[in-house]
């Protein structure tokens, strides 16, 4: 049997219970995930990618306790498909919240596929309980004040905090 490689790419500024979730059920279509921080964004993150990256490992061994040696946490820089050839990835994830991110995630399909085309993307909806959370609002609730705590981990909660107390 082959171990199917996926992974799992994004900004994860910062990572919500919506990309928890994701992860959580990619878990059930892959032997292995790979969550591929990423460097090059156009997104202008408050956080650099190695402190992504250290929140994402965070919150996945939190959530992930006995199933946390499937999943491995990669910054990267680059193409996302020279990334996947790297790791030898076959499935590239990508959760989708509403009908305006699914135009954008199926062109990002189609270039990936056309650049790859061994290389498949697969879409998970978000669940009914995460499909609104996005990290934008997320970063706009915490820099007026507003309590994130049903959005992110305890953890990730203090880090938005602190950054934003110390941008005032």
């Amino acid at each position: 049997m082959t171990n199917r490689i996926g992974i799992y790419p994004g900004t994860f500024d910062p990572i919500t219970t919506g990309h928890l979730d994701i992860i959580r059920r990619s878990l059930r279509v892959v032997d292995q995930l790979i969550i591929g921080v990423a460097l090059d964004t156009t997104k202008h993150p408050i956080f650099d990618v190695n402190l992504r990256a250290d929140l994402v490992r965070q919150d996945v061994a939190d959530m992930l306790l006995e199933d946390s040696e499937r999943v491995a946490v990669i910054p990267f820089s680059g193409l996302l498909i020279n990334f996947a050839r790297e790791h030898n990835a076959k499935l590239l994830i990508r959760g989708l919240r509403a009908v305006s991110d699914y135009e954008y995630e199926f062109q990002m399909a189609c270039m990936n596929t056309t650049l790859d085309s061994s290389i498949e993307t697969v879409f998970l909806t978000a669940s009914e309980g995460t499909h609104f959370i996005s990290s934008r609002f997320v970063k706009q609730i915490a820099r007026l004040g507003g309590d994130v705590g049903k959005m992110v981990s305890l953890n990730v909660a203090r880090h938005l905090e602190a950054y934003f107390e110390a941008e005032r």
